[in-house]
């Protein structure tokens, strides 16, 4: 087990956690607007006026990626309210920037020689990208890891880092996922789908998580689990097994309102439990995530006594976010 104590969000509603939290109490659709890649029956939900550049500062962000943007903003939210150099970092995705990938491999084959390639494009290209310039910038020395488990990413990496506690490898970890919107990853998308009209979204979500009995906690993780080709409702099964509970309350995707976020789905699926205290069937709940390659995932979670839909602290904030 493992509890809650903090959350961010980069979302289509905006930047911030109260923006997220906002929209999806709501149930406000997020802004969409047809792919700009020119993707028969595609639209796109972009986090709205995003730009590393502007987020972040001119320092250390001429060549960064859109989902690199996303994920050092979202962690930044976290890493800046509560300083933790020991931190660990568990960043889940689906496969990094793939436009970055395919920018890459283009310039080298279609250069005069095959190395003529911008060398400040090739960390963008490498799937750690994001969580390595995540840790670079807020000076985390703690245990760094990607994993890529597409829409079961967020959960893959919950279990990741209860490991990481359980051994002692770290006293905090900030976990979550990221997803960008781009051309590259819309046109693979829309094969993988044989066609099927989609909406995809992006952002990226991050989670504060310590040991069982740290002050303040939102929610205590009761147990997370994993299979390859299990149906949803098996895994979810086991999950509750192993936590012990009976029954539990499933948390709505939040995809009909902001869009197929791909790896960073299910934190904002746990996002939207904090933030609506998980609906009116009970305060213990359960997120599953299916990925079209066969893996699926179901997390339980157990929204804290004290913790209040919506309730802000005394400084104005919304619980749980920076």
């Amino acid at each position: 087990m493992m509890d809650i104590t903090g959350w961010s969000a980069v979302s289509p509603y905006g930047v911030g956690a109260a923006s997220f939290a906002a929209g999806v109490r709501s149930r406000r659709p997020a802004a969409a607007e047809p792919d700009p890649a020119g993707v028969p029956g595609a639209e796109v939900c972009r986090v709205p006026g995003f730009d590393p550049r502007t987020a972040l500062g001119g320092k250390g962000t001429r060549a960064m990626n859109r989902v690199t943007g996303l994920a050092v903003t979202a962690v930044g939210a976290l890493a800046a309210a509560r300083p933790e150099p020991d931190a660990a970092l568990v960043l889940g995705t689906t496969s990094g920037s793939v436009q970055s990938m395919m920018d890459f491999t283009r310039a080298s084959l279609t250069g005069e020689r095959p190395f003529d390639v911008e060398p400040s494009a090739v960390p963008g290209a490498v799937m750690n990208c994001a969580a390595g310039f995540s840790a670079i910038r807020y000076g985390l020395t703690g245990p760094n890891t990607t994993i890529a488990g597409g829409r079961a990413a967020g959960l893959l990496g919950l279990a990741y880092a209860r490991r990481l506690l359980a051994a002692g490898r770290a006293a905090t970890v900030l976990c979550g996922a990221a997803e960008e919107c781009s051309a590259a990853r819309s046109w693979l998308e829309h094969h993988a789908r044989s066609g099927a009209p989609a909406r995809l979204g992006e952002g990226a979500g991050v989670l504060r998580l310590e040991p069982p009995g740290a002050p303040g906690a939102l929610a205590r993780v009761l147990a997370v689990h994993s299979a390859l080709d299990t149906g949803v409702a098996e895994v979810r099964r086991r999950a509750l097994a192993a936590a012990g509970v009976p029954a539990a309350a499933e948390v709505p995707d939040v995809a009909a309102l902001i869009g197929d976020t791909g790896a960073v789905s299910a934190v904002f699926q746990i996002a939207a439990a904090l933030a609506t205290g998980g609906g009116t069937s009970g305060r213990t709940v359960v997120v599953t995530a299916a990925d079209p390659a066969g893996m699926t995932a179901a997390a339980v979670l157990e929204l804290r006594p004290g913790h209040r839909p919506g309730e802000h602290d005394h400084h104005g904030r919304l619980v749980g976010a920076p």
